[in-house]
């Protein structure tokens, strides 16, 4: 049984195509045009959408005139799960780090799990036991931490993540550029790495699972063992089409 799944991001739309629990073919980056001949090639039954930036309707309206089967808006607060939401605001919970606790209980069961989500924001979300999304936190991620210091100021330029990711990335800035390198980039990785001892301190035995878009810049950087899964939300929102219409 063939399903798709669609991410509408803040600055992305992402799909994935799964054939049983298998991710057949994965892009980001799509228009809708694009979406849709994805989906008469790979012909499937089913589909879900998810979304953080805009409603869902256009776009399920549109899979429901191509599917045979099932397309599911996914709703935080509405949907059901394979999962307890303990979050205290369900309605205001991101789609994404919803689906991505989901995927990552499926993938490390009956463990506490400390999901990184670096994308538009970095996210560091708990799911204990296995079981339970307990929430966590949200903060600037590195491209809109770059372009607030050059919004906000009058003379400092607009600084990219260097092109290697992975190469060494210097303490002591010695000019404007690399300074503001440093402190972004230094200060989001000693960011992220505090969580993730924090957690640790709590839940003995934490797995740390990394996805989104600048999960290259922080995998090599990160303390511990840690679990880069890229298409996280996407295994995460098959599980939950899954759950709903018992595939």
């Amino acid at each position: 049984m063939r399903t798709f799944a669609l991410d509408i991001g803040n600055t992305a739309v992402k799909y994935g195509c799964f054939d049983g629990p298998v991710l057949l073919e994965t892009a980001t980056g799509q228009t809708a045009a694009q979406v849709m001949a994805a989906v008469e090639r790979l012909q499937p039954q089913h589909a879900i959408v998810a979304s953080v930036a805009e409603p869902t309707s256009d776009w399920a309206a549109t899979l429901r005139r191509r599917l045979p089967g099932t397309v599911l808006e996914f709703s935080s607060a509405t949907t059901p799960l394979p999962l307890r939401n303990a979050y205290a605001t369900p309605h205001t919970l991101g789609a994404d780090r919803l689906a991505a606790a989901v995927g990552a209980a499926w993938l490390r069961p009956h463990q506490h799990i400390l999901i990184v989500d670096a994308g538009t924001a970095i996210k560091c979300d708990l799911v204990e036991g296995g079981h339970t999304f307990r929430g966590g936190s949200i903060a600037p991620g590195l491209h809109m931490r770059f372009r607030a210091l050059h919004t906000f100021t009058g003379r400092l330029p607009l600084v990219e993540i260097p092109a290697d990711g992975a190469a060494p990335l210097p303490l002591t800035g010695d000019d404007t550029t690399s300074a503001i390198r440093s402190g972004v980039l230094n200060g989001a990785v000693a960011e992220v790495n505090g969580f993730i001892a924090s957690y640790q301190a709590q839940y003995p035995g934490l797995s740390v699972v990394l996805a989104g878009g600048d999960a290259a810049f922080f995998q090599p950087r990160l303390k511990g063992p840690i679990f880069g899964i890229p298409e996280l939300v996407l295994i995460g929102l098959h599980r939950i089409l899954a759950y709903n219409v018992e595939l």
